[in-house]
């Protein structure tokens, strides 16, 4: 693993060759250059972004960039993660009489985020995943950085998702620092050392007996085959995008698959007897902190054979086995909760002071709103 300290920085710059980006040696250069061989949409389908690095001495950022259509997923729409995964969400909540308000409230943010074009978006250090782990980089050069990407997409707000005070402090700090506006985006459940807090609860040590007594399978394969490939994307869009939204990423067979050989995940799997995998969860991990941006299961099973609890069970321990804090990401918040996690606001940062006043003064407004109604709401419901 890679030090903030150990870094060295020199004049950013944005990369799009394939061919150079394979030449950098990097997870990021690999991910982007497949990105681009491939096309987005081949494996990420409901997302369209061009995508390229930036690159700072020994930092590589994956950049992606969007021009404002709507419907995509929320890993790089972010009216798709204010309004339209929010919209999911209410129906999933059943909020009963309140719903008709929180659909008013959602129609205004639909309004004015259409209104300011908040899609036409450059995202930084963005891989299509829930939670985008940001590693060593704690905002060195963020505003040569910032002043690059205003030239070059001048007509775009600039966005870094997934900031938070437990697993980038020091980025959260310079990008408020430098200017840039924080939106509240989600809450997040964190553990801070799953060996005192994750694994002696009761309600842990009955998640392994649900796996013991299922008489499934669990491994960690050192490759995945097409066959496992399209079970595991098949899984994944069972859980998070029939049962919960079409806003959340669809990740293709190709992406799995690509995902495994690069290293970018590392897939637990677990297999009945004749070897068909029922239930995974695929971790990632940068900076001492893993999160779980893929987890599926078979969702014909009974609830009582407890495939979500084996999942979230071997995620957890596979990162505590790997010495990492554990980012639980949002959802399930009684059942992390119970398993040691304890809430966390994450932010979104923007900057627009490169386009129009009326631009910036949406944003402005959007930032009011957020910050005075969504963060209490969010530590209240526990949502």
């Amino acid at each position: 693993m890679v030090s903030a300290q150990a870094l060295s920085f020199g004049v950013p710059e944005l990369i799009d060759s394939p061919a150079a980006l394979r030449g950098l040696n990097s997870l990021a250069g690999s991910y982007v250059a497949a990105l681009r061989d491939h096309g987005t949409a081949a494996l990420v389908t409901n997302a369209a972004s061009d995508v390229l690095m930036l690159r700072q001495g020994d930092l590589h950022l994956p950049i992606t960039v969007d021009d404002g259509a709507v419907g995509r997923s929320y890993v790089a729409s972010p009216h798709s993660a204010y309004v339209l995964y929010a919209r999911d969400e209410v129906a999933l909540l059943g909020l009963g009489r309140k719903q008709l308000a929180a659909h008013a409230v959602l129609g205004t943010l639909d309004g004015l985020l259409r209104m300011v074009r908040l899609n036409r978006a450059v995202h930084l250090d963005n891989w299509f995943l829930s939670t985008n782990l940001h590693g060593p980089w704690e905002g060195q050069s963020l505003d040569a950085m910032r002043a690059l990407l205003a030239a070059r997409y001048p007509d775009h707000f600039l966005i870094i998702r997934s900031l938070d005070e437990w697993t980038c402090p020091a980025l959260l700090h310079a990008a408020r620092a430098d200017g840039w506006t924080l939106l509240p985006s989600r809450q997040v459940w964190v553990t801070d050392d799953l060996k005192a807090s994750w694994h002696p609860r009761n309600q842990t040590r009955n998640d392994a007996r649900a796996l013991k007594r299922s008489g499934l399978e669990a491994e960690q394969p050192a490759a995945l085959n097409d066959a496992d490939c399209a079970r595991i994307a098949d899984l994944y869009h069972q859980l998070y995008v029939g049962r919960y939204s079409a806003i959340n990423p669809i990740f293709s067979p190709r992406f799995i698959a690509l995902s495994a050989q690069k290293g970018l995940l590392r897939y637990c799997l677990v297999r009945d007897a004749a070897g068909t995998i029922m239930a995974f969860a695929a971790l990632r991990s940068a900076g001492g902190v893993g999160t779980v941006p893929l987890m599926g299961y078979d969702m014909a099973c009974p609830q009582d054979l407890g495939l979500y609890r084996i999942a979230s069970y071997l995620a957890a321990d596979l990162a505590m086995n790997s010495g990492l804090r554990f980012h639980g990401s949002s959802g399930a918040s009684e059942f992390k909760r119970n398993r040691g996690a304890h809430g966390v606001i994450e932010y979104m940062a923007v900057d627009a002071r490169h386009l129009s006043p009326s631009r910036r003064a949406g944003l402005a407004m959007l930032a009011a709103g957020l910050n005075r109604f969504m963060t209490p709401m969010l530590e209240r419901n526990g949502w």
